[in-house]
């Protein structure tokens, strides 16, 4: 069987794509440091837990397991925070990627996965987002994933290393079988807050901008599900792992939901208002952030299956139950 060393496979994607891809037959070896991935997200191969910026680390884990690829998950993701810490995401979206990337040389494994974002186009001139749309990120979040990007374009010619970087728009969802699904601390998804607000773990739900130039006001997004993602990258691995050049794709549907649409889903599901007030926008809100999905489904033949609005806050709220 091949081994893939799967970065941050203990988190919320992460895991999800491990599962995924033990389902086709490889081998997925996690390396996490378990600061914000669970152990408990572990079930369907080792676990190797350390930093990814410790180079001895890494290079122990390789020579281990002599992985024919890479899909590299770890990283900080809060917008908020890389805006009061960018220090802490330029040195864990970057630095260490670029420290990962020197290990995978030094073993010659030459094929990457990326978890990248939409982050990387910041405030997009036109929705739906193409691919070759204006990269103009606006916090250091979305810098530090579109320097990693470069990296990687620079490293192909120069080094022979071949990536693919998968652009997310909202991840969202758990998994159907119930056996894994989303677990922040702090929680800054809007579903999985819904959620809360439903169940009262949560005093309340604040609406952040209902001003927008959208049909009601709030912002409108692309959610997927995370077994959807898990599926993309899946693909993305058999593609490179066949011989795929390097490339940048989106993921996500090609259509967008409403703050209000996605709470009106979940009164639905849970059965029961969902307490909200209304706030601000926030800096840095665009209106909306859809994808032009046709790209991906051309290069990987992936098409989403279970990113139905109803059935991604379904399987969210299966799991929130099952943890409450």
């Amino acid at each position: 069987m091949t081994n893939i060393l799967v970065t941050g496979g203990a988190g919320y994607v992460g895991s999800h794509a491990c599962k995924c891809m033990a389902g086709a037959g490889f081998v997925p070896v996690v390396c996490d440091d378990l600061s914000s991935g669970h152990r408990w997200a572990v079930k369907w191969g080792p676990l190797e837990q350390g930093d990814i910026g410790d180079r001895a680390h890494l290079d122990d884990v390789f020579a281990k397991y002599q992985p024919a690829a890479v899909m590299h998950f770890a990283g900080s993701i809060q917008v908020g925070e890389s805006v009061a810490n960018p220090a802490l995401y330029y040195r864990n979206n970057v630095a260490n990627t670029l420290t990962l990337l020197e290990a995978m040389l030094a073993h010659d494994v030459k094929k990457i996965v990326f978890s990248s974002s939409a982050a990387v186009y910041g405030e997009p001139d036109s929705v739906p987002i193409e691919e070759w749309s204006r990269k103009a990120p606006i916090n250091p979040y979305g810098v530090s994933k579109r320097l990693a990007e470069q990296i990687f374009d620079d490293f192909g010619p120069a080094y022979g290393l071949r990536h693919a970087s998968l652009r997310y728009f909202n991840a969202a969802g758990a998994d159907p079988d119930g056996e894994i699904g989303e677990g922040h601390d702090p929680e800054t998804h809007l579903i999985p807050i819904i959620l809360q607000a439903a169940s009262g773990q949560r005093a309340r739900l604040d609406i952040y901008g209902t001003d927008y130039p959208t049909p009601d006001g709030t912002a409108v997004r692309d959610y997927v599900h995370v077994t959807d993602l898990a599926a993309a990258h899946l693909a993305a691995l058999k593609y490179l792992l066949g011989g795929g050049e390097s490339v940048c794709l989106n993921l996500g549907t090609g259509k967008g939901y409403s703050v209000r649409e996605v709470i009106a889903a979940a009164e639905a599901v849970c059965g029961t208002p969902i307490p909200a007030r209304e706030k601000p926008r926030r800096a840095g809100d665009p209106p909306a952030l859809v994808a032009a999905a046709d790209r991906v489904e051309d290069v990987l033949g992936w098409r989403p299956q279970y990113s139905d609005l109803r059935q991604i806050v379904e399987t969210a709220w299966r799991w929130h139950n099952r943890q409450a």
